[in-house]
């Protein structure tokens, strides 16, 4: 498929960083940390008339940034050291800054500060100030108008129109062309999943799928599930939708004449005694994970269950197949490598640990034609690693945790967060580097 995406291409500009620091009011931020060290200080040790900028809870420790026993810095000192460095790292234009590389290496770790407009280390600051790390990749748009988590992002074959679902009740229908939204959908009831076959949009919402025909303009409505649809897949021709109440239905082409829809329920796969979450088909396989810690096996022929994988502690909470690999995450912190064995069962070859919760995965390959793969976390990042090494090659950071992810056409990937922003990102031909 050709997408004209003349508003999502628009690579940002590398330029040196140059941040003045300043204080938010008139109190003494390290007074309110319980790290002021002057006597006397020329701000106030109590609290200001106007309203301040929120802060960080003072009884935490500081993690983001180790104070030392100097004098506070100031607008007027803030000026120095903003000499011309190189830079090597690229630059989210959306807020404005760029990252500059240092003599000390930074943390991979957004500032917390910076993200609330607070931040006076300007950049000596030891974390990051932009919302991503790494080469050949970049933001290209940020498309907002969702109130809440996106749970679904869906760019049909032969369309120029982008879908995204959430939380908030609502679909929206992007212009690729100019990404503005084209129409807004109101279901008037959450929107726990979104994906598109063909010229079909499949929502899932509570007890029921929606089914959208773009190319006849038609509307169905697929019953059977039961509780919210958390999860949709289609494999041989069957479309899959896993509910809250453990139970995936499946759907086929309808044959009769008569029928009110054109798809037929034809099965409804039980075995999981929790929420299925996600869903994946390989080969002639349909997978499932749940809230139960299990895995289940289906054959997608017979639509009988082969085999349950009890590997993970926690909820199982994305699956992907990729080549001969299927690959599965959960809460309990680990994203677990399974291959085929020659008794026809699944084994882990390889396990590798997060720091926290694993809150889903996304598979592609970059410019260079490597495997990345994208691992969604509850600290509200995206690792970026290169596969089959688990080399870090970046990352990505949000507000609230990235939840939707999915492939578009020529390089291009979106990204759906908690707070309902969707993002456009596109490889680059070649690591971004620049001086000046």
């Amino acid at each position: 498929m050709q997408l004209e995406y003349s508003c999502f291409y628009s690579i940002m500009d590398i330029k040196v960083a140059k941040r003045t620091e300043r204080f938010g009011g008139t109190t003494c931020v390290y007074w309110q940390a319980g790290k002021c060290n002057r006597n006397p200080c020329r701000f106030l040790h109590g609290e200001s008339p106007l309203p301040s900028t929120p802060y960080h809870d003072a009884r935490r420790p500081n993690t983001a940034y180790r104070y030392s026993r100097r004098p506070h810095l100031s607008e007027n000192t803030s000026k120095s050291n903003s000499k011309t460095v190189l830079i090597r790292k690229s630059a989210d234009k959306e807020d404005g800054t760029s990252v500059a590389k240092s003599s000390q290496k930074p943390s991979p770790v957004i500032c917390k500060y910076w993200t609330n407009g607070n931040c006076v280390h300007g950049e000596r600051c030891r974390n990051l100030h932009s919302w991503f790390y790494g080469d050949g990749f970049s933001t290209l748009a940020k498309l907002q108008g969702h109130k809440k988590v996106i749970t679904g992002i869906a760019l049909p074959v032969g369309s120029d129109k982008l879908y995204s679902g959430s939380t908030d009740g609502t679909v929206r229908i992007w212009d690729c062309h100019t990404g503005q939204s084209a129409n807004l959908i109101n279901l008037g009831a959450v929107v726990s999943s979104l994906i598109s076959e063909g010229p079909w949009i499949f929502v899932g919402v509570r007890n029921a799928v929606k089914a959208w025909n773009i190319q006849t303009a038609s509307e169905f409505t697929l019953d059977g599930p039961k509780g919210q649809v958390l999860a949709m897949v289609v494999g041989n021709d069957t479309l899959f939708a896993a509910a809250e109440n453990g139970i995936i239905s499946a759907w086929r082409g309808s044959s009769s004449s008569e029928a009110t829809t054109p798809f037929e329920l034809v099965a409804s796969l039980t075995g999981h005694t929790k929420a299925v979450v996600c869903l994946a088909v390989g080969g002639k396989m349909l997978f499932s994970g749940s809230k139960d810690q299990s895995m289940k096996v289906w054959d997608l022929d017979t639509l009988q269950c082969k085999m349950t994988l009890n590997e993970h502690i926690d909820v199982v909470t994305s699956l992907i197949c990729w080549d001969h690999y299927l690959l599965s995450s959960s809460s309990d912190c680990t994203i677990k490598i399974w291959v085929a064995t020659e008794e026809g069962t699944l084994k882990v070859t390889y396990t590798h640990r997060e720091e926290n919760d694993v809150v889903s995965l996304f598979g592609m390959t970059n410019a260079e034609e490597k495997p990345i793969l994208f691992v969604s976390c509850i600290d509200n990042s995206v690792r970026m690693y290169e596969l089959p090494s688990f080399s870090e090659r970046g990352r990505i950071f949000a507000k609230r945790e990235v939840r939707s992810m999915v492939l578009g056409p020529g390089g291009l990937f979106f990204t759906g967060d908690g707070t309902g922003l969707l993002k456009v990102w596109k490889w680059l031909e070649e690591p971004k580097m620049a001086s000046s």
